[in-house]
């Protein structure tokens, strides 16, 4: 039997004792855990403090409460979270990942694109060659872009990129100016037209392209 784990604050230290015996093995993925009594008992805490705690875990992935059924391992460990993620990845890995994402929304873009949509992508193109912060004005065309796939999570997943991409192009710029500003315009409002052509493979290929020779500049 584990000993009783200490007292304060108590229910975020019986969910660490929890955890501790996942990430040893004791309970393998998607095992079922002893019964409340059993498991209050050996953490030496209440049944409702061990609610707590499964809660705590729950709400991090590592456990799954089933009414009638019991209490599950659904994860091994308690998953990283998702900024930490992006702030230790590579720019190279960040861009890889872009290109997944992007790819696929020109492609959605070019099929589900409204007018209004199509006049924001055209907005934000022509912002690109005006605007002073010239790092803000691409990523917004790369976001209306995205908006124009009217798909949520494609959204989120690029809003999450967003810091990173910032520091990481502002960097690229400073140490390595563009060296044909008119060329990197070009490929932009070729995407810009695939859309506007609802051409959803012109578009994923071209977006593809563009953000390749980006990422090609940090390796």
């Amino acid at each position: 039997m584990s000993s009783a784990v200490p007292r304060h604050p108590l229910a975020t230290q019986a969910a660490e004792h929890l955890l501790a015996r996942v990430r040893a093995g004791e309970w393998p993925l998607g095992h079922k855990l002893p019964g409340e009594t059993t498991l209050a008992a050996q953490l030496g805490v209440g049944r409702s403090t061990l609610r707590e705690a499964i809660r705590e875990l729950a709400g991090k992935g590592v456990l799954d409460s089933r009414q009638g059924a019991g209490v599950f391992v659904t994860a091994l460990d308690v998953p990283e979270e998702w900024d930490a993620v992006l702030r230790r990845a590579s720019i190279v890995s960040v861009l890889e990942a872009r290109i997944a994402i992007e790819a696929e929304a020109a492609a959605l873009a070019a099929q589900r694109r409204t007018p209004a949509d199509l006049r924001a992508v055209r907005r934000a193109l022509a912002a690109r060659l005006t605007s002073d912060e010239f790092v803000r004005a691409d990523t917004e065309f790369h976001r209306a872009v995205l908006a124009a796939a009217h798909n949520d999570v494609l959204i989120e997943l690029f809003d999450s990129f967003v810091p990173r991409i910032h520091r990481a192009m502002t960097e690229l710029l400073r140490a390595r100016p563009l060296v044909s500003p008119e060329e990197d315009q070009t490929a932009h409002r070729a995407l810009a037209d695939a859309i506007a052509d609802r051409d959803p493979v012109a578009a994923a290929a071209r977006s593809r392209a563009h953000l390749t020779a980006f990422k090609e500049a940090f390796s």
